[in-house]
């Protein structure tokens, strides 16, 4: 297999995304003995030296990683930048994945490819027999879905990390820990959102995130995270999903609008939009959808409502999260928590978590770059599990099936056929 420049995941980092990249956010803390301590170094395989794999590399490092990028495989690596700011060597380059493994071995293989190659990227790391860590989603589709669930399932295959990033950011901690401890009661009903200012959306617009066949859908690559987390606050599986949703915003319709801010500054295309890119956001072959609005009802009766927007005057991520006994809101933009008893006239307890940076992941990057290497270095487990992830990507699947189908889905069939692939295999009856 040829490098070329499909394998980069994301766009190249302009100086305006570079200044996003905070220093160590104060609430990030470093673990109670890791201060001082003798630090192995990571020897690090990349196959797909996108954006997000530099910030991962960086922040690993920032947070007191020692780690060395060996070898990598990209023809055009659009994460170099955000690799020299933080003084990381870029490596080996190398033409293909083959000859990236034949200078290991490695302690940690990174897959940061577009999504579509996900799937042959982290199965032939598997193969060579090293930790693999993946950006999300980890795959694409739900026959690839349920072949990794079966490899996975069938054991002696090396530890896999998905960048889930959110898991790993304090306040979702925070939320998990408040649901899971009983504070709210029980979950009867979750109301989230997403909207992206216009600059985030029109560069969705016009990278390869914008066709299906390489990025999935809107909802798996940008919010498959929430839903993993939307299934933990839960606590049981989707029962039935419907959506409604399309392309209403960045159209050929639409190309006369105005183009900048009152400011002046572009609106819509301040951000390189890396391999395969479009020049403008109204006029490419987009067929992803740029709004969607998605319900779903869990096996328990928990009901969620979600709605996403890829152009809004007021950007939000927020989770409302109704108990019988509490209630609680959750702003990933403002990175602030607020909780309230049902019965309570008090003030709601309100916490805020700062280390606010232009990417919204506020500190995300560096907790997950913590998490990642204490179960690297001390078999800490990982926040999020490769199963874990597989559903949360399979129920997006099913909320993007119902809207292309015009009704509720009964997410029942899909689940046997998961927890088949998983099913241990049963030996031959003897005749």
């Amino acid at each position: 297999m040829q490098c070329s420049a499909a394998v980069s995941r994301g766009a190249a980092a302009g100086p305006e995304r570079l200044r996003g990249f905070a220093p160590r956010p104060d609430h990030v803390e470093v673990p109670e003995g890791d201060h001082g301590r003798a630090m192995k170094t990571f020897r690090i395989g990349v196959i797909g030296l996108g954006q997000r794999i530099g910030h991962v590399l960086s922040a690993m490092q920032e947070m007191g990683g020692s780690l060395q990028l060996s070898a990598y495989v990209d023809a055009a690596p659009v994460g170099a930048p955000v690799l020299e700011q933080a003084v990381i060597p870029l490596g080996r380059p190398c033409a293909d994945p083959d000859q990236l493994f034949a200078h290991g071995p490695y302690d940690l293989v990174m897959v940061g490819s577009p999504n579509h190659l996900h799937f042959a990227h982290v199965n032939r790391a598997l193969d060579a027999g090293f930790p693999v860590f993946a950006e999300k989603p980890l795959v694409r589709t739900e026959a690839e879905t349920l072949a990794l669930a079966g490899r996975l399932a069938g054991g002696r295959t090396p530890p896999l990390f998905v960048g889930l990033v959110m898991r790993s950011m304090p306040i979702v901690k925070a939320v998990i820990a408040r649901v899971e401890s009983g504070e709210l009661g029980e979950i009867v009903s979750i109301d989230a959102t997403e909207h992206l200012p216009p600059e985030h959306g029109g560069y969705l617009a016009r990278n390869w995130r914008r066709k299906a066949e390489w990025g999935g859908s809107y909802l798996l690559d940008k919010v498959c995270h929430d839903f993993d987390i939307f299934g933990r606050i839960a606590g049981a599986r989707p029962a039935r999903v419907a959506s409604f949703g399309g392309r209403r915003i960045f159209t050929a319709e639409r190309t006369e609008r105005p183009r900048r801010y009152d400011t002046g500054e572009e609106a819509f295309v301040q951000r390189d939009a890396g391999w395969m890119a479009a020049n403008d956001p109204f006029h490419s072959d987009m067929d992803v959808t740029d709004h969607q609005t998605a319900m779903v009802e869990y096996d328990n009766q928990v009901r969620l409502t979600f709605h996403a927007n890829s152009c809004v005057a007021l950007p939000e991520r927020r989770w409302y999260v109704a108990g019988t006994e509490g209630t609680l809101i959750a702003d990933l933009v403002r990175n602030k928590l607020m909780v309230r008893r049902v019965l309570s006239r008090k003030k709601p307890e309100r916490i805020e978590y700062g280390g606010l940076t232009a990417d919204a992941h506020n500190g995300a990057d560096q907790a997950m770059a913590l998490d990642l290497m204490a179960t690297m270095e001390r078999g800490v487990p990982f926040p999020v599990s490769p199963f874990e992830s597989l559903e949360a990507g399979l129920t997006v699947m099913a909320i993007d099936r119902a809207m292309a189908l015009g009704e509720m889905l009964d997410c029942a069939p899909m689940w046997a056929a998961y927890d088949e692939a998983r099913a241990p295999a049963k030996p031959p009856v003897k005749a």
